[in-house]
């Protein structure tokens, strides 16, 4: 017999049983065995703690989706005897599954292959674990003509790789997976989508499908329609009705153009994080889109993201495309004897950066190579570590805040406490920091996640990803230690005692990507944004040519109190005009008729409400001043 504890209770069990003989809850689909994740057919050899995981939780939901990829998988072998199977891995919402076909998959394919699955959950197939030698998985996909697979096997160290069978299907899993194909309650395939494999276009270009699972229709349903929404919110899609951006296949991948709303859009963004900052304590600085390899080597970049830069020879030498702006920010630090009389030190830019992404990974404004980065970086003594970072929490929160984000998830990222050897930096630093970044967490009340091993191997970090009207999570806000580039370019100051010190360097961005920003407000506006915030906040229009000298004095003076109008006199019909304005999700249209001009008035309709009644236009201008934080300067910053 060995012992067993399992929710709070201990008890003894036969050795060799296996956890499923006695475990009663139905929604458990795997198990935490001591720390480390099983099936529920994993047999108990020895004393241990269990823990029961189900759909519910994070963990449990890739286990969940990664088990309706093989179930995926299995289908489509059935229909398609010669499609080969590359991975199929879980997602952040879902799972897809790549296969090399003569012909890509087309969407008639996707109702046959679901129809396959429905039979196969039906059979309920168990999910079997075996291992195998390295060299026999080899000859096995060999024989089954899976050169994926093959490819695959090859990059695993270890001596023996497990797979996992439902019946005669055998797909290479770490796993853990649910215990059965029955398991999978409601799904839905999605889309298709092409895939290069291993992301690399000089690789074969694979057929992926995407789909989603969920234990129960209701669940599926639901997520279903706010899939629906998603898609109508997409900033794709809305960028090239509302004329905000374009990205030209003939100007490259990945690099955005801004069309004037776009570049205004943009433009007040940045006005209101350089007022913000410049109010905080920090310094403007700005520093050139390239600079020589050298820097980039001695920074250390140059050897570990050397394939994500863009080199130009020039001169007998390397110039890089800058990936980011650490280095031009030391270089300024550096450029001068600090005392601690100086520090805090803050710079910060928002500065044009360049990646080489790769092509498949690239996506709208969320992923592009030419990237905007709101860097800055705080160069402090270790006892200013924690009052710093409370700071820029306090900055963080009120600038999300103003764009409307008062929802987010925080995680703070630290070492594995197994494998300190991966990480640079003294226990001392790594202690320091992170109890730094844990007190300003704790002394700001804001509820975070722990992430053992998260951190980079540089320092530890806090990650804020927004929570938008859809409750989908975007990375914005990084906040982090780095105790690689204060040794390799000998950042110091000068103490009191007048012997140098090496400086505490806090990087931090807080909206992160300036593109992949905008993509999220995008989205989470639906387009829509507030006044402040919208490129164009109020279209005039006459409902005939006899009020435009009326709507020509209205528009005069919307213009003196600095709000962003346009005038539309244009020969079509008031209604088709009113709808066009509509469509470009303009805040405010302002109607003059008849009536308007004879008592000096205004029409009024708001976007998304509708017609809200005439009024004098002194009373609409207080409406646009209450709504713009009591100050009508509409790039002002936030109260």
């Amino acid at each position: 017999m060995v012992k067993v504890k399992l929710n709070r209770k201990k008890f003894k069990v036969e050795k060799g049983s296996r956890i499923r003989d006695f475990v009663k809850d139905k929604k458990a689909i795997a198990a935490l065995m001591n720390g480390e994740l099983c099936d529920l057919s994993k047999e108990i050899t020895s004393d241990c703690e269990l823990e029961l995981i189900d759909f519910s939780s994070d963990i449990g939901k890739k286990i969940y989706w990664h088990s309706a990829s093989h179930v995926m998988a299995m289908a489509v072998k059935s229909l398609f005897p010669k499609a080969k199977y590359a991975i199929g891995p879980a997602i952040d919402q879902g799972f897809y599954y790549d296969f090399d076909t003569k012909k890509p998959f087309s969407p008639e394919n996707l109702g046959k292959i679901e129809k396959k699955m429905v039979e196969i959950v039906t059979q309920d197939i168990p999910f079997e674990r075996i291992t195998m030698k390295k060299e026999a998985v080899i000859e096995f996909f060999n024989r089954r003509e899976e050169p994926y697979k093959v490819e695959l096997v090859k990059d695993i160290p270890a001596p023996d790789v497990s797979l996992y069978r439902n019946n005669d299907f055998i797909d290479l899993c770490l796993g853990p997976h649910i215990p059965s194909t029955g398991y999978i309650k409601a799904f839905k395939l999605l889309s298709i989508a092409g895939a290069y494999w291993r992301g690399d276009v000089d690789q074969p270009m694979l057929s992926r499908i995407y789909g989603i699972a969920f234990p129960d229709k209701k669940e599926l349903n639901d997520y279903l329609k706010r899939l629906e929404e998603a898609k109508q919110r997409d900033h794709r899609k809305l960028g090239t009705e509302l004329e905000l951006y374009s990205i030209f296949e003939e100007a490259g991948s990945g690099l955005v153009y801004w069309h004037p709303k776009g570049a205004l859009l943009k433009r007040l963004i940045e006005e209101y994080w350089l007022q913000e900052h410049i109010d905080a304590g920090y310094q403007i600085v700005s520093t050139p889109h390239i600079a020589r390899a050298h820097l980039w080597h001695q920074s250390g970049h140059y050897d570990f993201y050397r394939e994500h830069m863009f080199i130009l020879p020039l001169e007998n030498e390397d110039y890089i495309l800058k990936p980011m702006n650490c280095p031009g920010h030391i270089l300024i630090y550096k450029s001068k004897v600090r005392s601690y009389k100086d520090l805090p030190l803050k710079y910060a830019e928002l500065g044009q950066v360049y990646r080489n992404e790769l092509s498949g990974t690239l996506h709208g404004l969320l992923r592009v190579r030419g990237i905007t980065i709101d860097d800055g970086h705080i160069f402090c003594q270790p006892n200013q570590i924690v009052e710093e970072l409370c700071e820029v929490l306090k900055l963080t929160l009120k600038i999300l805040k103003k764009f409307g984000f008062n929802h987010y998830k925080i995680d703070l990222s630290v070492r594995g406490q197994h494998d300190k050897e991966k990480y640079l930096g003294s226990d001392e630093k790594w202690e320091r920091a992170e109890q730094g970044l844990i007190k300003a967490l704790n002394k700001m009340r804001l509820d975070y996640t722990k992430e053992e091993g998260e951190a980079v191997f540089y320092g530890p970090k806090i990650d804020i990803k927004l929570l938008d009207a859809l409750g989908r999570e975007w990375q914005a806000t990084t906040i982090q230690f780095d105790f690689n580039l204060p040794k390799r370019f000998k950042i110091e100051y000068m103490d009191r005692d007048g012997q140098h010190k090496e400086v505490v360097a806090i990087h931090r961005a807080i909206y992160g990507s300036l593109e992949r920003f905008i993509g999220c407000l995008i989205e989470h506006y639906k387009g829509a944004f507030p006044l402040w915030l919208s490129p164009v906040q109020i279209v005039v229009m006459s409902i005939t040519s006899k009020q435009s000298k009326y709507a020509d004095k209205v528009l005069k003076r919307l213009l003196k109190r600095k709000l962003r109008v346009e005038l539309n006199d244009k020969s079509e019909k008031i209604n088709y005009r009113i709808r066009e304005a509509e469509v470009q999700k303009v805040p405010y249209i302002i109607i003059v008729g008849k009536r308007e001009v004879e008592n000096n008035t205004v029409s009024v309709r708001k976007h998304g409400k509708g017609d809200i009644g005439v009024m004098k236009l002194k009373d609409f201008l207080n409406i646009t001043k209450t709504e713009l934080g009591g100050d009508d300067q509409t790039n002002s910053k936030s109260k």
